[in-house]
């Protein structure tokens, strides 16, 4: 198993954001750090316009695997 690298670096945020942030981790039992970089990864996801999010061709993957012959049905 690799450690992923991490980069430091510092910035500012709203209180509200901070606090909202930090009970997301608190109810998901998860590190700060985790919800932070999906939050920047959802964020660079929606800002490149060319291609689809990771996990909409995801989902859209697993439903063509589990309903491909109910849409080949639907499409006659």
């Amino acid at each position: 198993m690799t450690i992923p690298v991490r980069e430091k670096f510092s910035s500012r945020a709203a209180p509200e954001v901070l606090a909202a942030l930090r009970q997301i981790t608190a109810h998901q039992g998860r590190q700060f750090q985790a919800v932070l970089d999906e939050a920047l990864r959802d964020y660079i996801d929606r800002q490149q316009k060319e291609r689809p999010r990771r996990h909409v061709m995801a989902a859209f993957a697993s439903s063509l695997d589990d309903f491909d012959r109910l849409y080949r049905e639907l499409a006659k």
